[in-house]
């Protein structure tokens, strides 16, 4: 599907062997999880023509596609003018040698979702919803007259003549508003707008923004092939952003519109995006750590995820996820230098770090540990954000206090992000001249960061562990947790070396996608029935190529980013979606498509930093 501007409505070519001529859809993410309108809302009937040749090109500005029959061009452009509004601007051409009579008119393929009845006045078209407060409204030329009943509408039929070469246009503007905006204001816009400048502006935006992500590649990643890859990431955060709707106060990006019960808000898909999009898109970026922001309590505690419609699904207080926004917001800093975003920001992210040591360390030790506030097992689980890793397999929860639960082992990636967390928020304090508490931070980092290396640390295996509680017993079983100590430069230069040669080992993680979430050598290595149990997830194959050039090993960190990104099934190339995650040892992409975090860390691996 193509959406653009944070639209919460979506379309897609017809099938190739259909009768259609439009674009299908439109897909409605407003109602219902997400669910197909109609075939095509809009669909055009020209009498006595028989279609030859059917060509379709989708860029990141527009869509477009060309029908041909032996006499006749017809050809469709498609783009978003607004987060409420898509333009369709068709053209008719004789290709003929003599004069071509022309009927046509337009109706609507059977509707597919609930809750949507017509209205028409004139060459208006109302859709007025019982299942959500998106009104839709449908603009045709004026030479087209409408009728409807509840379900469906046709139009007169105009008569047209055209010479041999002469062309005929025409548009239509089809848009869904969300009850907080107005369609007065949107209609006013529509009625101003012109099809060929709005097409500019959105080719400008895109070619601006892929061109500085091309031109900021890492040398070596300077090729066609990864601008390609990059354009796919772009599309794919594109298609994946929302404005502000109901309970969503800023824009954001969706994990993937593709999988139904993603169509939310998560604490840490959101701090990833955003750096991703700091790369070409700083104002969405700052936008996407807000959404979550706004949702953050008195405690400092950011919940986990977040919706539009809380009938539809509710938000999940249980548990939140690790933290990784002090890092979004410096990467952002880093790229427009914005210091009122940063005095926005830092009260709220230092609120945050506090929480974990206030409600997520049972010992008092100054090491957390992953838990909930309803003190159920599986939210515990779930704000690790690797909901089933065999780490996890034997934990218990334990109560800290009211509301605070905590599992009864101290996690090394959750340490090693609050490590990290301590060293941005130290620099940001700088930035505002809270010298005092920048210090104080550092110390705090220093620390922690020798706890990190000689609890989790295990000399004899090489590699970063979990621990029980007390920090006495290891709970083995390598996985991708292991290297975040490195990511977050928190480890020996030893240490490192010792956990990069099993990265770079093909019997554990060095495979076909290499740095997948657990070893392959291990007894419950399972890629197909284990979500976090042997598939390669992006992100922490990012955090395996950062760890290796954060310690020097910039030759290995290339060879890895080049065989994750020619080994996972699809990612190069056109055709095929950016995937949730893959199997490591075939390159099959599993589980959803088109995801979000996925095509950030895409972005991440191939940028400068």
């Amino acid at each position: 599907m193509f959406s653009d501007k944070g639209a919460w409505f979506a379309y897609s070519f017809p099938n190739s062997t259909s009768k259609i001529i439009g674009f299908s859809g439109p897909f409605l993410m407003t109602q219902q999880n997400g669910i197909w309108s109609s075939k095509s809302l809009v669909n055009l009937n020209i009498e006595n023509i028989n279609w030859n040749s059917h060509t379709i090109k989708s860029y990141n500005s527009h869509l477009e596609q060309t029908f041909l029959s032996e006499n006749i061009e017809l050809k469709q452009q498609l783009v978003f003018s607004s987060g409420h509004t898509a333009i369709i601007n068709s053209t008719l051409k004789n290709i003929g040698n003599t004069d071509k009579t022309i009927n046509y008119s337009f109706k609507n393929e059977p509707l597919l979702a609930d809750g949507l009845i017509f209205s028409s006045d004139k060459n208006k078209l109302t859709l007025n919803p019982t299942k959500t407060d998106a009104v839709g409204h449908v603009i045709f030329p004026d030479e087209i007259l409408l009728k409807s009943n509840d379900s469906s509408y046709t139009s007169n039929t105009i008569r047209l003549v055209l010479k041999p070469n002469e062309t005929k246009s025409y548009t239509i503007s089809q848009s869904f508003v969300f009850k907080e905006y107005f369609w007065n204001n949107e209609l006013n816009t529509i009625k101003n707008s012109d099809f060929k400048t709005v097409l500019e502006k959105r080719k400008e935006e895109k070619n601006a923004e892929l061109k500085s992500l091309i031109e900021n590649s890492k040398p070596q990643f300077s090729t066609d092939t990864y601008a390609e890859v990059l354009a796919k990431a772009h599309l794919t955060l594109q298609n994946n952003w929302r404005i502000p709707a109901g309970e969503i106060k800023n824009q954001g990006l969706f994990p993937s519109y593709h999988y139904k019960w993603f169509h939310g808000f998560w604490s840490w898909d959101s701090w990833k995006h955003a750096v991703g999009l700091s790369y070409y898109n700083t104002d969405l970026a700052k936008e996407q750590m807000k959404l979550m922001f706004h949702f953050q309590s008195k405690d400092g505690f950011v919940v986990d995820c977040v919706y539009r419609d809380t009938s539809i699904e509710p938000h999940n207080y249980r548990d939140t996820k690790p933290p990784l926004s002090a890092w979004a917001v410096s990467k952002i800093y880093e790229k427009d230098k914005d210091i009122e975003f940063v005095k926005l920001m830092y009260p709220k992210l230092k609120l945050y770090h506090e929480f974990w040591y206030n409600k997520r360390d049972h010992d008092r030790d100054g090491l957390c540990e992953y838990g909930s506030t309803d003190g159920s097992l599986i939210a515990a689980k779930w704000e690790s954000g690797m909901d089933n890793a065999i780490r996890f397999d034997n934990s218990k929860i334990l109560k800290n206090s009211e509301g605070a639960y905590s599992l009864d082992q101290e996690s090394v990636d959750l340490n090693a992000y609050l490590y990290a967390e301590k060293i941005y928020l130290s620099e940001l304090a700088l930035i505002l001249a809270k010298n005092n508490e920048s210090e104080a931070f550092k110390k705090a980092a220093a620390v922690l960061k020798t706890k990190i290396q000689t609890q989790f640390y295990d000399t004899n295996d090489g590699w970063f562990y979990d621990t029980t509680l007390d920090g006495k017993t290891f709970i083995k079983g390598e996985g991708s947790e292991g290297w975040t100590a490195l990511w977050a430069n928190a480890a020996t230069q030893e240490q490192a070396e010792a956990v990069k040669n099993k990265m770079m080992d093909p019997k554990k993680f060095y495979t076909k996608v290499p740095f997948q979430t657990m070893s392959a050598d291990h007894e419950k290595f399972n890629p197909l029935k284990g979500y976090w149990r042997g598939p390669n997830w992006l992100d922490q194959a990012y955090f395996g190529v950062k760890s290796l050039r954060n310690y020097g090993f910039n030759e290995d960190a290339d060879k890895a980013t080049v065989q994750i990104l020619k080994g996972a099934e699809g990612v190069l190339g056109k055709g095929k979606s950016i995937r949730e995650n893959y199997h490591p040892l075939t390159g099959e992409g599993l589980y959803a498509k088109n995801f979000s975090w996925s095509a950030a860390h895409i972005i991440m691996l191939l940028q400068k930093d």
